[in-house]
């Protein structure tokens, strides 16, 4: 007879990274090819590949790299609160600062969060432990 095994817990790198990537897929209508996030004490870092929609990359290689740029960062900032909420739930410490940078020309986005050095999401002044 087999044993049921339960699901190992996933750590909050690959949580944020697979909720990140969700969340483009969800807004952009499609989603980055590879992600790759980093937490610190201070802060997490998302790394994403491969992240323009087809018209984006149209535009980029007409030149029109500017444009692409400011349409993210105000989709980016008109849709901070879902991002920040990402990370929130899988460190359990509030995020005091959020920051998105692209770069056309390697197809990349860096998705930046600082986190709040007290604040937790739980409030009893500990973040969660690591799976």
């Amino acid at each position: 007879m087999e044993e049921a095994t339960e699901p190992r817990p996933q750590s909050s790198s690959a949580v944020i990274s697979r909720e990140i990537v969700r969340l483009h897929a969800n807004l952009y209508g499609r989603g980055p090819t590879k992600a790759k996030t980093y937490v610190h004490p201070e802060y997490v870092l998302c790394v994403l590949d491969d992240v323009f929609t087809s018209a984006e990359v149209t535009l980029i290689r007409a030149g029109k790299e500017e444009l692409v740029r400011t349409t993210r960062v105000a989709f980016q900032d008109a849709t901070r609160q879902d991002f920040c909420e990402i990370v929130e739930r899988a460190t359990g410490r509030r995020v005091r600062g959020f920051h998105s940078q692209i770069d056309p020309q390697s197809n990349t986005v860096i998705e930046g969060f600082l986190l709040d050095s007290g604040a937790t999401v739980d409030g009893d002044g500990r973040p969660p432990p690591e799976p």
